[in-house]
């Protein structure tokens, strides 16, 4: 069986897909495209693997958990904290802008990346994807927020912060999701929360245990 297809499946039989819109963007986007070449052959391994820079690209069985969590919807803005390769920038444009809808309805991804080493690669695989009109990189401090024209439905961490970054719940429209690691840098200690703004107050939900390299920048580890 095609390696993609056989990861897929499985998330979908541990429950970690569980929608179809997950799973159609998790079946179209192809990891092989996000790995550095000496790893393409474990691209379809349930695993982390570097990427270069002391980084890495996540395991896919954290990357369709948070995306189930967010709870995309076609149309939306959603803030990219961390664009390490690309990869998990595109299976949330493939939610939010999927190619068989028309154009005028989509939405946008603005992923930033703190190392301009990496923001130049995501670019660029974001590119050869055929990615580039619906994910847009940034380099810079995603942690203190990004100056937006405006507010965004969702916003993605990609590395566990010291504490929920003010300037990015502020970003949140009203009703908007957060999905964000949290806690002492190292194998473990580190939890995934769920934040909502309800009411423009933090409501915020444990989901579980995780291990994510550390967020840089003025919100992040120092």
């Amino acid at each position: 069986m095609d390696a993609h297809k056989s990861l897929v499946d499985r998330l979908v039989r541990l429950g970690i897909i569980r929608s179809e819109k997950v799973r159609r963007a998790a079946e179209r986007v192809r990891r092989e495209m996000f790995v550095p070449e000496s790893y393409k052959d474990m691209a379809y391994a349930d695993t982390p693997l570097p990427i270069g820079e002391g980084q890495t690209i996540s395991a896919p069985h954290m990357v369709f958990m948070m995306n189930e969590l967010l709870d995309l919807e076609v149309g939306q803005v959603v803030l990219e904290v961390g664009a390490g390769s690309g990869y998990h920038a595109a299976t949330v444009a493939e939610i939010v802008a999927p190619s068989e809808e028309p154009p005028h309805t989509w939405g946008v991804v603005v992923s930033v990346e703190i190392n301009p080493h990496l923001a130049t690669l995501a670019h660029y695989n974001l590119m050869a994807a055929g990615y580039s009109s619906r994910v847009h990189v940034l380099n810079m401090d995603g942690s203190a927020g990004v100056p937006l024209r405006v507010k965004v439905d969702r916003i993605l961490v990609t590395a566990a912060a010291p504490d929920i970054p003010k300037p990015l719940f502020e970003m949140l429209k009203e009703g908007g999701k957060m999905v964000i690691p949290v806690g002492t840098p190292g194998l473990w200690g580190q939890e995934l929360l769920l934040v909502e703004k309800v009411e423009g107050k933090m409501v915020v939900r444990r989901v579980t245990d995780v291990a994510f390299v550390p967020l840089r920048g003025k919100f992040g580890w120092r």
